[in-house]
């Protein structure tokens, strides 16, 4: 598709009453301005320039990779916004889309169907609109006596019977670029706001002679603009409905999917089920015939197919095909689950493998660890990785077994086959199908308990 997009982004967001720009703020994961972008170039729309303003510092590092960004230095309007990017379209000529960077569930077929419009009819301007029960606070749709687009006013400039229209603009366009910043120069800032609006260009194109259409919408909910807490939590809510529903269309059991969340970027297979409150954040993937939770968050993770995780945290992981994890286990970024390997419960990993088929069953960490195939390692062990400055390695070669309570303070290797000892601290490289073990010897002394009780006054 030729076409090009300007997503703004520069606006504060006061109501949001924070000291982040709202574009910023997060819906499933994902800050509100991606949604937008990633709408974009989802409907073809290569070419994208990002207006940003307000703390921008924080603005740029989540677009500067594939948008092209222009500051306005001051907010002077929606107008002022869309005419900081002339330079940077100035060989552009063709279909200009203007989105809203707070508005995250606009689709990418609406930002097509805006684009075709505008293609069919020539027109200079498609305003994409909505009818609302109750319009206020949005600019109103006025249209002439045949039905056509005249102009938009502004809530804090329309009559009684300009407010009393339900057609509203939802702040989506798509424009004939050059007809758009030759009109751009004769907005001016003469209205109750004092600002410069975008919305003039409409009735500027039509004393020009060029068609404006409007393109009204049946879902207004992709129109919902972010500024407060109140309607990031709406946001959030209408996400997650969405997306829920399309996933369990494709085959995912939920019992209860309002109790779990999915980000617009996670994989899941058929056949796999999300228990209640779980959690699958970023690019996370699950495939075929796993189970994940309850109470679990998964965030930048691969779950291969056949997976139970069960009360999990897992940031930047990958559990194989098989593996079990939990119930209430936390791995780390680096931490990977080798086919059919468990890692069971109150058991933290961190950057380390465990090979195919070995368990770390409960109450454990690993870190900075190779764990070979077939291992066990018994309850209450630790890999102690690090010396106050540096981290070592910890190496554990295929069918070792590592009794409860062992120290492996690294850096260490134990060879293929061996064995260590309960209760073992182990400072040296255990040779391969050795026995290891650091236990002190056991003392007993007789009577030594009665005769305490004795001089309490026990019996």
């Amino acid at each position: 598709m030729e076409a090009a997009a300007i997503v703004l982004a520069a606006g504060a967001g006061t109501r949001m009453k924070s000291k982040k720009p709202k574009v910023v703020h997060e819906v499933l994961g994902k800050p509100l301005v991606r949604w937008v972008v990633d709408a974009a170039r989802s409907a073809g729309i290569e070419r994208v320039v990002t207006v940003v303003g307000h703390e921008r510092e924080q603005v740029e590092p989540l677009v500067a990779a594939d948008t092209d960004v222009v500051v306005q230095p001051e907010r002077r309007g929606t107008a002022d916004a869309v005419a900081v990017c002339k330079d940077a379209l100035a060989d552009f000529d063709g279909s200009l889309v203007v989105l809203s960077g707070d508005c995250p569930l606009i689709t990418p077929d609406t930002v097509r169907r805006l684009v075709e419009t505008r293609e069919e009819a020539n027109a200079a301007v498609v305003v994409l609109t909505m009818e609302l029960d109750d319009p206020y606070g949005y600019g109103r749709i006025v249209r002439d006596q045949l039905g056509a687009v005249e102009r938009i006013v502004e809530q804090k400039d329309a009559t009684n019977a300009e407010a009393a229209i339900r057609e509203c603009n939802s702040g989506f366009y798509c424009f004939d670029a050059r007809a758009l910043f030759d009109a751009l120069a004769q907005v001016d800032d003469n209205n109750a706001q004092g600002e410069f609006y975008l919305t003039d260009v409409l009735e500027i194109c039509r004393a020009a002679g060029r068609p404006v259409v409007a393109l009204p919408t049946d879902k207004p909910a992709e129109c919902l603009g972010v500024n407060s807490r109140a309607q990031l939590a709406e946001a959030t809510r209408q996400a997650q409905a969405r997306i829920n529903r399309a996933h369990m269309d494709a085959g995912v059991t939920m019992m209860a999917p309002d109790q779990v969340w999915i980000g617009p970027d996670v994989c899941i297979e058929r056949d796999v089920e999300l228990l209640p409150q779980t959690y699958l954040l970023g690019e996370t993937s699950v495939g075929e015939d796993s189970v994940i939770g309850p109470n679990t968050r998964l965030t930048d993770t691969l779950v291969g197919q056949g997976c139970v995780v069960d009360e999990t945290v897992a940031v930047d992981a990958r559990i194989d095909d098989g593996a079990t994890c939990g119930p209430r286990a936390y791995l780390r970024p680096g931490a990977h689950l080798c086919e059919n390997a468990k890692a069971g419960t109150h058991v933290e990993i961190k950057k380390s493998t465990v090979g195919k088929g070995s368990k770390v069953p409960h109450l454990s960490y690993i870190g900075d660890a190779t764990i070979g195939e077939d291992v066990n390692v018994g309850a209450g062990s630790i890999t102690c990785n690090y010396d106050g400055a540096h981290k070592h390695a910890t190496v554990i070669g295929d069918g070792a077994f590592i009794g409860s309570d062992t120290m492996l303070v690294a850096p260490v290797t134990v060879g293929a086959g061996a064995v260590v000892g309960a209760g073992s601290t182990i400072t040296k490289d255990v040779a391969p199908d050795a026995l290891a073990l650091t236990r002190p010897d056991q003392r007993e002394i007789e009577g030594w308990a009665a005769k305490r009780r004795a001089q309490q006054g026990r019996s």
